[in-house]
């Protein structure tokens, strides 16, 4: 069970808040994309499309939207994991950060980079913690053996 107190916390709702944040849009844009064959348009700024992938001829498909709401679920399975204090989440996340930066660049989408930045700071502020939860956790296990 995870623990709210703890500082570690606030690096997995970062990780599911920018999941969801890219993601739910990403889906409505796959739909929108599949139905009308054109990139959908949110406050007069296309969501994913006209970018840099266009510049190098890399087309906005739905496959290419579907690889990046496959990239925005991982990033929900590293905020979860991270958010249990999980060393596998920070790989997880860290694992990911090329793929995402790819995207928010090639999509153009401005925030993703800065947010980005910002996450994976939390993460490797936070790194000697995962190796003394996963301690404490190898001492648990021992403890209750012995008992």
């Amino acid at each position: 069970m995870h623990d709210d107190s703890r500082p570690w916390w606030p690096r997995g709702t970062w990780w599911r808040a920018t999941g969801l944040g890219f993601g739910l849009p990403c889906a409505y844009g796959i739909w929108y994309f599949a139905d009308g064959g054109v990139v959908w348009t949110f406050l007069g700024f296309p969501t994913y499309g006209g970018g840099p992938f266009e510049n190098v001829g890399i087309e906005t498909t739905v496959t290419v939207l579907v690889s990046f709401l496959l990239v925005r679920a991982a990033e929900l399975v590293a905020g979860f994991l991270l958010w249990r204090n999980k060393r596998s989440g920070g790989l997880l996340a860290l694992s990911l950060l090329p793929l995402e930066f790819a995207f928010w660049i090639g999509f153009a989408l401005p925030l993703g980079p800065v947010v980005g930045l910002a996450r994976t700071g939390l993460v490797l502020m936070a790194w000697p913690e995962f190796r003394d939860a996963r301690r404490a956790h190898i001492y648990r296990r021992t403890a209750e053996r012995t008992a």
